[in-house]
């Protein structure tokens, strides 16, 4: 069969939309084309493909037109996120994976030219999609994205560190041999209590009016305000007022790791923990908000269900402190482009310091 259908996932804010590779071999001059709005991370792997799948020992269709198509066609994508199917469908295409033992499974995997599989970034987020959406597919992603997508309850994930791993999965069953990847276990991750500690309050000595009103910002979830000269324990206060906040819940865990996780700074050893961002003064609105192309979670969206510290609250910009506006209000803040808008949740507590 010279078609072939490998699921996966694209990234569009907090949304893992699914994506179809679908590979065809024909007949005709050579050629590799890769069609379906790729962006230039995803059209360069064609040679990360062609390079892993000849390193591996296996046959690349040389003396084939080969053509990739990433559906929908309206769908942006980025990121290397697509290397593991695109080489899965070409291997199914070409005879050596069975096709119909894909499906059911959905890929994602950026690959190195020796076949090893590399982490990608909104590994939590794609799981969480397919929980949203009550599917029962399994995730193969490679070690430390799969770690992330099994915090889901429920979720069927298999990590897989090198290519042949994932083939040896998917090879054509020849007779008797029908349980050969019964062995294939999901990965299992029991999120466990946070190992590393907040900061202590009972550090700061003196400042009990402080401590004080800080407790009771805690307590109803107010915003604050510090003013003192410098040296007067405004930042020391503020880096310890999350060790104030009731603990996580799973669910608000979760909604804070996949944006940490969207953005690449997700650390397993910190599940659970409430997140505190301190941007510097120099940072523009859209450091603070999130945006670019694609669009990225900002300091505030960081902060999900944690504490967004503000020094020198008067240096920042003014366009910076207007657009915190709309969040505080609403807890979450929609990026709006020409090509693509994306909404990212923001429900933080603030609190700010400067000099009178």
């Amino acid at each position: 069969m010279s078609l072939s259908l490998v699921q996966s996932r694209a990234l569009v804010g907090l949304q893992a939309a699914a994506v179809t590779v679908e590979v065809h071999l024909a007949n005709g001059l050579p050629n590799f084309m890769l069609v379906g709005l790729a962006d230039t991370e995803v059209k360069e792997a064609r040679e990360r493909v062609r390079s892993a799948i000849l390193n591996c020992g296996l046959d690349f269709p040389h003396n084939k037109r080969i053509t990739v198509n990433l559906a929908p066609a309206d769908l942006p994508k980025d990121s290397g996120r697509l290397d593991l199917p695109i080489a899965l469908g070409i291997l199914a295409a070409s005879g050596q994976l069975d096709p119909r033992r894909l499906a059911g499974y959905e890929f994602a995997g950026e690959l190195s030219l020796s076949g090893e599989l590399r982490p990608v970034r909104g590994a939590l987020a794609m799981s969480l999609a397919l929980h949203a959406a009550g599917a029962r597919a399994k995730l193969v992603l490679p070690p430390g994205s799969a770690e992330e997508a099994a915090l889901v309850p429920g979720a069927l994930v298999y990590r897989a560190g090198h290519l042949l791993e994932v083939v040896r999965q998917f090879l054509p069953e020849p007779a008797g041999a029908a349980a050969a990847a019964q062995d294939w276990s999901p990965l299992v991750t029991q999120p466990a209590a946070p190992a590393a500690t907040y900061p202590d309050l009972a550090d700061v000595k003196g400042q009990a009016a402080a401590k004080r009103a800080l407790e009771i910002a805690a307590a109803g979830s107010h915003s604050v305000l510090m003013l003192g000269p410098p040296g007067s324990g405004k930042s020391m206060l503020a880096q310890r007022f999350a060790g104030l906040l009731p603990p996580m819940s799973v669910e608000e865990a979760l909604q804070s790791a996949a944006i940490a996780s969207l953005a690449g700074q997700l650390a397993l050893d910190r599940w659970g923990m409430r997140p505190t961002c301190s941007p510097h003064h120099t940072a523009s609105a859209v450091a603070l908000v999130g945006g670019g192309s694609p669009p990225r979670p900002g300091e505030i969206s960081l902060a999900h269900h944690g504490v967004l510290f503000m020094d020198e609250l008067a240096e920042f910009p003014r366009a910076a402190l207007e657009a915190l506006r709309e969040p505080l209000e609403t807890g979450r803040i929609t990026i709006a482009r020409a090509a693509r808008r994306a909404e990212f949740p923001a429900q933080f507590q603030f609190i700010a310091a400067m000099n009178p």
